[in-house]
């Protein structure tokens, strides 16, 4: 229960780095590396020939949970049959099996005289 919290309430933001429609590169933690074609700043002011850029960094925020039920008074009859119904199936899971007791395990199996698997053999030619 404690890790379906942990994941409800953890919130991250995947990075990722187009070149033209092409993915280069995705990051979760850390910043995306580039393919190296982004265009810089031209180094004059009059410079009047732009280019546009190839290359765009899209950014997906995935938000956790803010609001946490915390009071069991609110659970729905729904919800109390589903967690009523988990819970019996999942101890069940756990059951031992009476294993039954057989008659003859005091005893040892007969001695075989004559292989009876070997005379019965037949070999198509």
């Amino acid at each position: 229960m404690a890790i379906v919290v942990l994941f409800s309430t953890m919130s991250f933001t995947i990075d990722m780095h187009f070149c033209g429609d092409t993915l280069m590169d995705t990051a979760i933690f850390q910043q995306v590396k580039t393919c190296g074609m982004d265009m810089e700043n031209p180094l004059t002011e009059g410079c009047s020939v732009t280019k546009k850029n190839c290359c765009s960094d899209e950014q997906v925020v995935v938000d956790g949970q803010d609001e946490l039920q915390l009071h069991a008074e609110q659970i729905t009859l729904e919800q109390q049959v589903f967690i009523a119904s988990f819970v019996y199936s999942y101890i069940n899971l756990f059951e031992s099996v009476d294993k039954k007791k057989t008659s003859f395990e005091a005893y040892k199996p007969p001695l075989v005289a004559k292989e009876i698997f070997k005379l019965d053999e037949t070999y198509l030619i």
